[in-house]
């Protein structure tokens, strides 16, 4: 595994964690806060905005479809993010807020954060457990 596939399998593995942790302990405060982001067109924009700067950064430093499934999914990651900064952002605020709302997070919110458990379970073990500490 590369070096930078290490430190973002790593990055990405830990928040996945912590925030599927933080989903699940703390359920009503993350439906509200999901809720009150959705209907904030000025909050979603300045999201929208993070997640594209986040997704491009991660596509433009780690793209790689080869190399074992810790590569590929840290690169799907990146694109994941990067669709999603550009949805919120290129789609009118009630539409981008009724196409995450199709999600239906508060009823599904512990199938999402076991999803997300399992991935940043896997990310920081294969990250961790790669042996190189160094990112060239």
């Amino acid at each position: 595994m590369s070096p930078r596939t290490e430190f973002l399998s790593k990055l990405v593995g830990l928040y996945c964690l912590l925030l599927a942790l933080s989903m699940v302990t703390r359920k009503d405060a993350t439906v509200a806060a999901v809720n009150s982001v959705l209907s904030s067109p000025a909050v979603l924009l300045i999201g929208g905005l993070i997640a594209l700067m986040i997704g491009l950064a991660t596509i433009l430093g780690h793209n790689v479809w080869s190399g074992g499934a810790p590569a590929i999914i840290v690169t799907l990651f990146g694109w994941i993010t990067l669709i999603k900064g550009l949805i919120i952002l290129f789609l009118p605020p009630r539409a981008a807020a009724g196409y995450f709302a199709a999600l239906h997070y508060e009823q599904l919110l512990y199938l999402y954060a076991a999803l997300m458990m399992i991935l940043g379970a896997y990310l920081t073990y294969a990250g961790f457990k790669s042996g190189s500490t160094r990112l060239s």
